[in-house]
């Protein structure tokens, strides 16, 4: 089992590389999900996210966007999966995303992905997934 600490992570890039670890059969569990962050200027990701949200449609058919951080992750990461065939399923399957760390967790050894850290990023224009989840309604 992987077990991979978003703190401080893009959640993009980190993304990619749980779907990879996902996709040759690890299990993979993913801790301090809510401190992970999206690049890019908050207004411009708030209003993103917050007409996603809102494009709605029939509502027992349309896709639900998670306000809880965890499952915001869990979502990012299966749009890094092929989730429409089996392969991708199964590996969606062995991916859990939590928002903080679970005491089960708290002395096992976690991964940090130095290519996904915030100090790549060329400036210090993010936001935080717990702070875009509360924006959008969330009780986090």
């Amino acid at each position: 089992m992987i077990i991979y600490n978003a703190e401080g992570m893009i959640l993009g890039r980190l993304a990619t590389q749980v779907a990879k670890a996902a996709l040759l059969g690890e299990e993979v569990r993913v801790v301090n999900c809510a401190k992970a962050v999206i690049s890019g200027e908050k207004t411009n990701t708030f209003t993103r996210e917050k007409e996603r949200r809102d494009r709605g449609g029939h509502p027992l058919k349309s896709p639900t966007i998670s306000r809880l951080p965890h499952l915001f992750a869990r979502r990012t990461i299966r749009g890094m999966l092929p989730w429409k065939q089996a392969r991708g399923r199964e590996a969606f399957k062995r991916i859990l995303c939590y928002p903080q760390i679970p005491e089960e967790f708290a002395q096992e050894k976690m991964i940090v992905v130095q290519e996904a850290s915030v100090k790549k990023l060329p400036n210090l224009k993010f936001v935080s997934i717990q702070e875009l989840c509360r924006h959008l309604g969330g009780k986090v």
